[in-house]
């Protein structure tokens, strides 16, 4: 028995998992999610619909892209994804949580904004890849429906809208002139942090064919990087940069992040600990309320959703499980960065884990 990946062309974190088990190597078949997949294998086995689903080859089930990647940097030989150095490690880390829990808020702006039609297809497509092109028009249609529905939830609204593209724009311009420099974020090897900017950056806003042709007339050279990690030409080869460097074209990217993403999520802690408070034993729900959050200056309010918690956790426990001396090196490292001060004295009252395909207190 191979493994087996549960995914769909069009989904953000299929693209995420699809490029990490590209570059490391791994041996497994991609099985389409059709609607008959869904209803037979996925929610049986998971408990919702959802996408990546990863089936080992020893019979165990792992969702969420993270928890496959970090599956098969226990279980697979080769180099890791995770740099072994305090700066370059904590940097990948929150450039993960950067692209998987912020970056979808353009990638889901760019898909329904300026690709609906487009889309309606690919959602039948997959929905039922044995219909007529004009049947899984209606049935992409029918599907694609519910996710356009979630733009506004997710902060994207007239508004917003015109904030949200000059600060995507931007992001281009800060990753266009990295990626002039460096094959990866830190070297010639991805990092978690390269996989937590593919999800939106390739299944959205590359693949997408509005937004595909934006980023590569903005940012060809984002497109370059889009390529080598989804065309994936020599698994497990490069290195981190030597001396745990953290190149300064990555500096405009943290301080975006720290701007943008930082302030919204310890919102969403203070929130969540309320929350929690109130609901000893309960079921932990996505989402907690709506919270502000504030791009180039232009202020909305979205959801609040506590999975975002515990992908900075991650960040935050291993910053926060240094040593002296490097704590000291990671300390005058983000003290160059605007607004980390955010980051390093963040509240999270009531830890997160991830098990049994859900959320619980840790």
């Amino acid at each position: 028995m191979t493994h087996k990946l549960y995914a769909a062309p069009l989904s953000l974190y299929s693209g995420k998992a699809r490029s990490y088990l590209d570059w490391k190597g791994i041996d497994y078949e991609e099985v389409l999610a059709s609607g008959d997949v869904y209803k037979d294998i996925i929610v049986p086995k998971v408990g919702r619909p959802v996408i990546p689903v990863l089936d080992t080859d020893n019979g165990q089930t792992i969702q969420d892209t993270t928890c496959i990647i970090d599956y098969f940097e226990d279980v697979a030989d080769g180099p890791s994804v995770y740099p072994d150095t305090p700066k370059q490690r904590l940097i990948a880390l929150l450039l993960e949580t950067f692209g998987d829990e912020w970056l979808v808020i353009p990638a889901m702006h760019y898909r329904w904004n300026y690709n609906e039609e487009w889309v309606y297809g690919e959602f039948g497509a997959s929905s039922a890849p044995h219909a007529s092109k004009e049947e899984q028009l209606v049935i992409g249609r029918g599907v694609g429906s519910n996710f356009k529905g979630f733009c506004p939830v997710l902060g994207i609204n007239p508004a917003t809208i015109p904030a949200i593209e000059a600060s995507y724009e931007a992001l281009l311009a800060d990753l266009d002139r990295h990626f002039a420099e460096h094959d990866y974020l830190l070297g010639s090897r991805p990092s978690i942090g390269d996989y937590g900017l593919i999800g939106p950056l390739y299944a959205h806003l590359y693949r997408d064919p509005a937004s595909g042709e934006i980023m590569k007339r903005l940012a060809p050279r984002v497109a370059v990087w889009v390529e080598r990690m989804v065309d994936v030409k020599a698994p497990l080869s490069g290195e981190f940069l030597p001396g745990d460097e953290v190149p300064d074209t990555l500096i405009p990217v943290l301080e975006r992040m720290m701007g943008e993403q930082m302030p919204f999520l310890q919102t969403t802690a203070h929130m969540f600990g309320a929350w929690a408070e109130a609901n000893e034993g309960a079921e932990i729900p996505r989402v907690v309320g709506m919270a502000d959050f504030t791009v180039e200056d232009v202020t909305g309010q979205r959801i609040a959703p506590p999975f975002s918690l515990w992908m900075l956790q991650r960040a935050l426990d291993y910053y926060q499980g240094l040593d002296t001396a490097d704590r000291l090196a990671v300390d005058e490292f983000l003290s160059s960065i605007k607004g980390a001060q955010g980051f390093q004295t963040f509240a999270l009252e009531r830890p997160l884990a991830f098990e049994n395909f859900k959320l619980a207190l840790a």
